[in-house]
């Protein structure tokens, strides 16, 4: 019995020093601000905010559709939908490959223009923590700097969050403590095991040994969401595969949400794995569709 615990010690230990070391050097590569590949999608650009809350600029990437630049528009206005990538670390053109998809279904006329923005999460997963703020980054900096840049609806009604992996935890923190900011949220394949063990007060952002906030996860942030009185309501869309390895927390979250009362869709998609791309050849355009309802009455308005 000695031998195998001892075996069995070893091999965490190595596992923890190999996490570790693939940590440090996804640290040691992160750049706030990325330039654009060449081979980039041509209705692309990006951009550059400063951050006044780190003292430095952050780089993001923007899409604007079609017709946006001519003349005949000008004084038209768009919704805008914030795309949170995933991975622990990452950067705002994680998820660009994504574009085409998006493009796609406005160019068919499956919905109307719209704006689509690629949101730098940091160096771990869209968190505060360590002098990387990435969500007080995006929500107060990246967001107002949109708006007065860029011709959007800079209302709710006229704001949509998503992401996928990584990105789906984040979009489900950040949708449910700033509700008033966004109109829809759609996290998709979100790994809300790691997010139960900070709740649980095992405080790491998966296994990286980054320290958080108890409270400052999907499960507790559902939670102070359903207790708010009056809160905005979010339209939400959990998407999740069924051979995902995260496909059974997604479930237990959707029944914390269920237990809360908070109102939701959901699209599991079967015998599909951990891979956005797949999730969006099957069912992209039901995803993309989802925020079109508070959209619309955007554009009413």
């Amino acid at each position: 019995m000695k031998l195998k615990s001892s075996i069995t010690v070893s091999v965490v230990v190595l596992v923890t020093l190999v996490g570790l070391a693939f940590s440090s050097a996804q640290e040691a590569d992160f750049q706030w601000v990325n330039p654009l590949p060449d081979e980039a999608h041509p209705r692309l650009s990006h951009g550059t905010f400063r951050s006044t809350s780190m003292g430095l600029d952050v780089g993001f990437v923007i899409y604007l559709p079609p017709g946006y630049e001519d003349q005949a528009n000008a004084q038209r206005r768009y919704p805008v939908v914030y795309f949170l990538h995933g991975g622990l670390s990452g950067t705002e053109n994680s998820s660009i490959g994504m574009t085409a998809y998006f493009d796609r279904a406005i160019e068919s006329g499956v919905v109307p223009p719209r704006i689509y923005v690629f949101v730098n999460g940091g160096r771990h997963s869209h968190y505060d923590h360590g002098g990387f703020l990435a969500e007080t980054a995006f929500v107060k900096e990246l967001i107002p700097h949109i708006d007065s840049n860029y011709r959007t609806i800079a209302a709710r009604s006229g704001r949509a969050i998503e992401g996928f992996s990584a990105g789906g935890r984040g979009t489900a923190r950040i949708a449910f403590k700033y509700p008033e900011l966004f109109c829809s949220a759609t996290p998709m394949a979100g790994g809300h095991q790691y997010e139960k063990m900070v709740s649980e007060d095992r405080a790491t952002e998966s296994n990286s040994g980054i320290p958080l906030p108890r409270d400052y996860n999907s499960w507790d942030r559902a939670s102070q969401y359903a207790a708010r009185e009056s809160a905005p309501e979010l339209e939400i869309l959990v998407v999740i595969g069924t051979e995902d390895r995260n496909y059974e927390s997604n479930v237990a979250w959707m029944d914390h949400l269920e237990s809360l009362g908070i109102p939701f869709e959901s699209r599991i998609v079967p015998g599909i794995g951990h891979n956005a791309r797949r999730i969006f050849s099957q069912i992209g355009d039901q995803i993309i569709k989802f925020p079109e309802g508070c959209f619309q009455r955007a554009r009413g308005r």
